[in-house]
Order: structure tokens, then sequence, then C-alpha cells
């Protein structure tokens, strides 16, 4: 009767040679798949909220919420309490990861880092409160535009909002550069929602784009949308409620407010050069 034999050394190493292989050739389809996973996640998220936006605009006369107007409010001269978070509440409920992409679902208090934008743009911010001093869905001590618990990776288009006319200029724009409600010409290249570091933000054409990936989210407007989330891309959803994908050059081209020139200074339009864009930015597509 003859003695079994197991593998020889020679035959494991062939083995896990091919193993080794294989899983390196699988590993960066399937890191792809992940992120493609999350991309359809994050606009998944950015359609519910188009759609809360919708429900809200429909109870409210088609006009969007007042928005950003800290000279006007009660009679303290506060800052409104009615900001799209809390607005649209009672459309989304509790749930604090729609209003995030899923490629930046950590809030930057929960890393150490405060509640406020960071220079990630793999980090979300909030959670506002995070302190535990007060309870949560109160408005935010000394700035009750926040709702104490919030969270997130998206900002609206600052520029869509529906201010009182007393309320006059701030972040340098005219009030009468906004829009209002969602029933105007060309909706489907105006932005009302997209991937951000923080909360809002009012691009204006001349704005330079950030010199990194991440730089400062107060450095310009601009750098607050621009980040590379997507493989060159964010996500967006528009005033007609559709959602898609925007390019990092591309945001230079789409109608901020009713002042924006859609091709200046930084666009193909406009005479921009590739060489002009900072390194990070140079070899993502042009507009």
């Amino acid at each position: 009767m003859s003695k079994k034999q197991g593998f020889t050394l020679v035959e494991l190493l062939v083995v896990i040679a091919i193993i080794a292989l294989l899983m390196s050739i699988l590993m960066p389809a399937l890191a792809k798949v992940r992120k493609q996973a999350k991309a359809v996640i994050c606009q998944t998220n950015l359609k519910q909220l188009g759609t809360c936006f919708s429900m809200y605009t429909d109870s409210w006369d088609g006009k969007f919420m007042r928005g950003w107007t800290p000279k006007v409010g009660p009679p303290d001269g506060t800052l409104n309490t009615d900001y799209w978070m809390e607005a649209l509440r009672s459309c989304y409920g509790d749930s604090g990861d729609v209003r995030c992409c899923a490629m930046a679902k950590k809030p930057s208090s929960e890393l150490g880092l405060g509640q406020w934008g960071t220079d990630d743009p793999f980090i979300a911010w909030g959670v506002f409160g995070y302190d535990g001093s007060q309870e949560l869905g109160e408005p935010l001590s000394g700035w009750p535009c926040a709702t104490v618990g919030d969270y997130g990776s998206f900002g609206m288009n600052g520029h869509c909002c529906d201010p009182p006319r007393s309320a006059g200029t701030y972040q340098g724009h005219e009030q009468d550069w906004n829009w209002r409600n969602a029933n105007v010409s060309g909706a489907g290249n105006i932005p009302l929602m997209m991937d951000n570091k923080w909360i809002d933000g009012w691009p204006h054409h001349v704005d330079e784009p950030p010199q990194y990936d991440g730089q400062d989210y107060d450095v310009s407007h601009m750098t607050r949308f621009c980040n590379n989330r997507h493989d060159g891309y964010v996500n967006a959803v528009f005033l007609d409620y559709t959602v898609r994908k925007v390019g990092l050059k591309e945001m230079w081209t789409i109608k901020w407010h009713r002042q924006f020139k859609i091709n200046g200074p930084w666009t193909i339009a406009g005479g921009v050069k590739p060489s002009d864009w900072p390194d990070w930015m140079q070899l993502f597509k042009d507009f």
C-alpha cells in the first residue's frame, strides 16, 4: 500500500505566488468598484436632498428658505435659524448620513479637529455642538443658523435663497444675484447643492482654484466645492433637481448666480491655459 504524499514546498510556494498574483490583479479592480459604489450613494443622497428642496419650495410658494442673512432676523439682529439643514429636516428625518457624500462621512469633531470645515476633502463638517453642552436639535449657541448634532459633507449654493430685500450685501454679493426659486430658465446648469467641505459657499467667476486638493475652505468660496472626491469630479444636484457629476474645472462654467460669467477667466472661452491651473488640477478635463 503506497503512502499518501502531501504538497512539496515548491508546490506550496507556487500556489502562494499564484494567489498573490491574483490578489494584485483583483485589488485595484475591487477598489475601483468600491469607489463607484460610494459615488452612487453620494448621488442618491443628493437626489433625496433635491427632493427635499422641491417639497420645501412647494410649501412656500416656490421660494427657497431665507438662507444666510445675518443683517436681518429677530429684533436683536441675530442670525436666521431656518438654514437648509433645519428647514429641510421634516423632509429627510433624523438621518445625518443623507447630508454626507459616502467618500466623506467622518465628522471633523470626532477626529479632534473641531466642528468647522477642515482642509481635508474627505472629512465631513460638524458635529455641531459636539461638546455636549447643548441638547440635540437646539440652535447652536452663538451661531443659531446651525443645529446641534448636525454634520455632513454637502453644502448648498449660497446664492439659492430668498432673503428679505432689506438684507443688503453679504459675502461681497448683492441679493439681486440670488436664485430665489427653482422655476428659472437654465435650471439644469444652476447648482443647488454639491460635495463641499462646508455647509455652503458663494462662488464667483473670478475665484481662483485651490493651490492643492483640500486647501483651506475659507481661501475662496470655490475652494469649498473644488475637491477631488470622485477622480476629477464632484457630484451635484441642480435647480431642475437632476443629479450629475461635475468636473473640477467645469465649476467655473456653471451658473452659480445671476451675474456669474460662465466664460470667465478660468474657462477655455475666457482664455485660460492648461498651465494656468495649479499642478494638481492640470491633468483634469478642461471646460
